[in-house]
């Protein structure tokens, strides 16, 4: 076992130091891709990259690369990532954890001169949320095959802006083919986002998968009209249809308990007068389970369910499924190499299945991949009230230090 340990006290001020870009009132992060504070973070990031002896590469999707070399760059790297980018209302942990642990891991192997066998690279990924431009995962799934490059750079922003156009206007978009090189492996570090390891007490989570999910957008049409003079049997209100929808959605998670998961996270009504019968509701779904059998049983009952609520009102109802990702599993010596690094150094861990989606589930699909959770306070994320501990925040980080040094020295073994 490598006895390199990360700075745990740089870490986690540096952390905080990102935090500042684009701080909201109440502690948290709005850092919504291709912005400004998006721009801020990666100068920011590009410059530290930079000065801890990295070579920094922008493909055309925006995703930074920060390349170490190794004694024999011939080797395709090993990639540790993950985000930069936030939900509106986001925490200071989420995704950006996983890309400084991997800026802190570069620092490390600088102040020690340690060389890696294979070059050592480090990625933030644009666009995971998927908050502004859907659907999520977008450069990670495009440089995986998921995901075309133009019709990534055709997604329109809620307000019209174009993926392709917003990324040139932050001066990100690079001119390196997006998937143009392999990956060795890729560690991604992440907070759980649930409450199952500090519950436990566990300090390590050995994400062995990732739960398939489906993502859909509805639009209810009715007629607007007066609400004080409209009769009841006489309209035909959007928002009554949407929300016989959301309850049945609800439902359907309830039919397939406890692993089942559904929500409707975004919901937009016109006119939005109180006193106009809703014309029309446009709203999102999103479908969880770590099954993909299951999952496509509750996307029927959801379908049938939409049937229903529209069926003697008679307004047109449009659904369009803009995202779905099967169920993940990750590469088993990689995961090993976790449970080792863990293990050696004193953490108790258990293994989990991830609820959220992340990079690596793309990744997964090209390269060996696996990730670590570390807690986080009642399970609580994309929420300004997401929290951990600095003693949480450096174990994580030793742990993925750990993990890739021993895979990397399998490679020298094999050599």
């Amino acid at each position: 076992m490598t006895e390199l340990r990360v700075n745990g006290e740089r870490l986690w001020a540096t952390i905080m130091e990102t935090a500042k870009m684009g701080a909201t009132a109440r502690g948290g992060i709005c850092r919504l891709t291709l912005t400004d504070a998006d721009r801020q973070v990666r100068d920011w990031f590009v410059r530290e990259c930079q000065a801890a002896g990295s070579n920094v590469t922008v493909d055309e999707m925006g995703s930074i690369f920060a390349r170490r070399p190794g004694r024999d760059n011939s080797r395709p790297p090993i990639t540790i990532g993950s985000h930069l980018d936030t939900q509106p209302t986001g925490g200071k942990f989420d995704g950006v954890y996983g890309v400084l642990s991997g800026l802190e891991i570069l620092r490390t192997l600088d102040d020690a001169d340690y060389t890696t066998n294979a070059p050592l690279e480090v990625v933030s990924w644009t666009n995971e949320e998927g908050s502004r431009f859907t659907p999520p995962m977008l450069a990670s799934g495009v440089f995986a095959g998921a995901f075309e490059r133009d019709f990534a750079y055709a997604l329109e922003d809620c307000d019209g802006r174009k993926f392709g156009e917003e990324l040139r206007h932050i001066g990100y978009r690079g001119r390196v083919k997006c998937g143009d090189h392999k990956l060795g492996a890729y560690f991604e570090l992440h907070i759980e986002q649930g409450p199952v390891l500090e519950a436990e007490n566990q300090a390590i989570g050995v994400v062995t998968g990732v739960q398939s999910q489906s993502w859909y957008e509805i639009t209810v049409t009715g007629r607007e009209s007066h609400a004080g003079s409209t009769p009841m049997p006489l309209r035909q209100d959007a928002m009554v249809v949407c929300a016989r929808i959301v309850e049945a959605t609800h439902e359907v998670a309830l039919n397939h308990a406890p692993l089942a998961v559904s929500t409707v996270g975004l919901v937009e009504v016109r006119p939005n007068s109180r006193n106009v019968i809703p014309g029309s509701v446009f709203f999102t779904v999103d479908l969880r389970h770590p099954e993909d059998a299951v999952l496509r049983r509750m996307e029927e009952e959801f379908r049938a369910a939409v049937d229903w609520a529209a069926g003697d009102m008679g307004l047109k109802v449009t659904v369009v499924n803009n995202w779905s990702s099967p169920s993940v599993k990750f590469d088993e010596a990689c995961l090993g190499a976790v449970r080792t690094a863990a293990g050696d150094l004193g953490y108790r861990h258990r293994d989990i299945v991830s609820g959220a989606g992340h990079d690596a589930v793309c990744i997964s699909w090209v390269a060996p991949a696996a990730m670590i959770f570390i807690p986080c306070e009642h399970g609580i994320s994309h929420s300004e009230e997401e929290k951990t501990e600095p003693e949480h925040i450096t174990a994580g980080a030793n742990v993925l230090l750990v993990a890739v040094m021993a895979h990397d020295n399998t490679l020298r073994d094999r050599a």
